[in-house]
């Protein structure tokens, strides 16, 4: 079986890791963009911009910057780039090339300007089959994978068989597999799990504590459930690890991002500097932009992702808006 990986931060490198300690048989590309980094990972088996402690000891003609050919040469595509900039890395390719592959979402975000998740955007843009699509939902940080915490994935998808095959490629002895069929909950709850990670940062960053922390996560969940249900009414365990848990470790976690990137709004960056700071992309602040388009064409009620929105491209004061959410909250 051959595998190609297309990306190269954390969580990319982290999915490589998964798959070299798997020990089933398979040949596994891996597309990263810089041909600098090419080339060091090629001398020295660790990508150097990104979990740089992972060794990533495989043959040097299986890191390209090639993606053509990584592309052509696998029969699974594991899509690990930020949603943000999957349209450009997937620009040289037609759908064509997605032709009797099987394609898996490992991206928890939206795909700007369509505001589609992954799974949607890929119908779409490159007429792969629904069928053909498999999901990857959490809660699983690369920081914990790199140290072989002990992890759990979620692998989602409508054809069972490609859950359960893309599953077993990545279980380890630190990562445990959990089946769904639930694409769109999964989906949507990934991407709306960061805008709420930003808001508690948000909230950390102006110095609220934890009894607050608690009693927005657990507003945060309804939200979520209330999103997911208007979308698509299909029967899911909102409190399942895929849903809740990994909203909670993005919440909480000292290795969020999201939380990261709210927490240093909170304490007065503007949305650049914070951006160029932390030199890694929060999935939540372009998030925020098109999940606020989908509730205002669905007329939803999300005063969570309302009060984060508001914040972020309104110019709206953190607290004088945290203060106005705290009021509406149980």
């Amino acid at each position: 079986m051959k595998i190609g990986v297309i990306g190269s931060g954390s969580w990319a490198t982290a999915m490589i890791k998964m798959l070299s300690d798997n020990k089933q048989p398979k040949q596994v590309y891996w597309w990263v963009r810089k041909e600098e980094d090419v080339a060091h990972i090629r001398a020295y088996k660790h990508n150097p911009s990104y979990l740089s402690s992972v060794e990533v000891d495989f043959a040097d003609e299986f890191v390209t910057s090639n993606l053509r050919e990584v592309v052509a040469q696998s029969d699974i595509i594991i899509l690990n780039t930020p949603a943000a900039y999957l349209k450009a890395v997937l620009a040289p390719l037609s759908a064509v090339d997605f032709e009797g592959k099987v394609v898996v979402s490992a991206i928890k975000g939206i795909v700007p300007d369509e505001n589609m998740v992954v799974g949607d955007y890929l119908p779409y843009a490159y007429q792969v089959p629904l069928e053909q699509i498999v999901v990857v939902g959490g809660p699983c940080h690369a920081e914990e994978v790199s140290s072989e915490r002990l992890s759990y994935l979620t692998i989602a998808s409508r054809t069972v068989d490609h859950a359960k095959t893309v599953a077993s490629l990545l279980e380890t002895r630190y990562i445990k597999t959990i089946i769904s069929s639930d694409i769109i909950g999964i989906e949507y709850a990934a991407v709306l799990k960061n805008i709420f990670a930003l808001a508690g940062g948000i909230c950390h960053g102006l110095g609220f504590g934890d009894n607050f922390q608690a009693v927005l996560i657990s507003n945060a969940i309804r939200e979520i459930d209330y999103f997911v249900k208007a979308l698509d009414p299909s029967d899911r365990d909102i409190n399942h690890s895929a849903y809740l848990g990994d909203l909670l470790v993005t919440a909480y976690s000292q290795y969020s991002r999201n939380r990261t990137f709210g927490a240093m709004i909170g304490k007065g960056y503007s949305v650049k500097s914070a951006q160029v700071e932390m030199n890694m992309v929060a999935e939540g602040y372009y998030a925020s932009a098109c999940i606020q388009s989908i509730i205002k064409k669905n007329k939803l009620h999300m005063p969570i992702c309302d009060t984060v929105y508001q914040i972020l491209y309104q110019g709206a004061q953190p607290m004088q808006e945290i203060k106005k959410l705290a009021d509406s909250l149980t």
